[in-house]
């Protein structure tokens, strides 16, 4: 091997009960698979706490705070308010998981826009990053996204407004969210045998604006599907990303690290 390769999970839920009981062993396997950091986004006010929480007491962590597309049913500015007071706790590194879900449409479609909005438009007062949700709301995430975008200026956010997160959309859909300035996350179902549709667009996407997330516990890559998904499988999404490039491991780990640092405000170090 050419040299360490250094790996960032940019998108874990760690919170998630299913982890309770073996976190530590988890942050150790990840570790030893050469993960340095992991960003784990909310999906609820207490999410976003448990989030920062774990920040807080564990190095490799890093928090993003927001309110889930299906969770915003009864979304308030009363909920925005304690966004707010959470993306000012140590390590958060942005807002989300936020966005559009037209898939399960938990929470009327005008609720979930709404809250959306609002949630950008802190994000941009912030000068945080957004990780974006999207099922099925392609055109509607888009617009928004571009307004937003239009409306940063040349602030801080212009060249690094967020993430597609975990990108399963045609391929146009990237090209729109690569000309606002996003980054596209890429996770297991890469690996998948019937993915050959994903695993196209990737290869066609700017090495550059690649993440590679986890997006664990679910979505866990080949050969673990089926399992619940852990940090230390994010290897195994940049193994696959090498070999439909025909370039070798470490020159994705390289860029994937440098892409997230960027993004989010990593530390250098590591």
């Amino acid at each position: 091997m050419a040299g360490p390769v250094l790996l960032i999970d940019t998108h874990c839920h760690l919170d998630f009960d299913s982890y309770a009981g073996d976190l530590l062993a988890v942050l150790t396997r990840a570790a030893e698979a050469g993960v340095i950091a992991i960003v784990n986004p909310g999906t609820d006010l207490d999410r976003s706490a448990t989030a920062c929480d774990l920040a807080a007491a564990h190095a490799p962590i890093f928090a993003a705070v927001g309110i889930h597309p299906n969770s915003t049913a009864d979304f308030s500015p009363e909920q925005l308010a304690v966004v707010r007071a959470l993306a000012a706790r140590e390590k958060v590194v942005a807002v989300g998981e936020i966005g559009l879900d037209y898939y399960r449409e938990r929470s009327p479609k005008a609720v979930q826009r709404r809250a959306f909005e609002a949630q950008l438009a802190l994000a941009g007062e912030l000068s945080l990053p957004v990780i974006v949700h999207n099922r099925q709301a392609d055109d509607d995430v888009l617009a928004l996204l571009e307004t937003w975008v239009g409306g940063l200026n040349n602030g801080p956010l212009k060249e690094r407004p967020g993430v597609l997160h975990s990108f399963s959309a045609p391929f146009h859909v990237a090209e729109r969210a690569l000309a606002s300035g996003f980054y596209i996350g890429v996770t297991g179902p890469v690996t998948y045998k019937k993915a050959d549709e994903l695993r196209h667009i990737v290869a066609r996407l700017p090495v550059d604006r690649l993440l590679i997330e986890t997006d664990g516990p679910f979505l866990a890559p080949h050969p673990h599907r089926g399992e619940r998904n852990e940090p230390a499988y994010v290897r195994h999404i940049a193994d696959r990303i090498a070999a439909l490039r025909l370039i070798d491991l470490e020159t994705v780990a390289a860029q994937t690290t440098a892409n997230a640092r960027r993004l989010f405000g990593l530390p250098q170090n590591g």
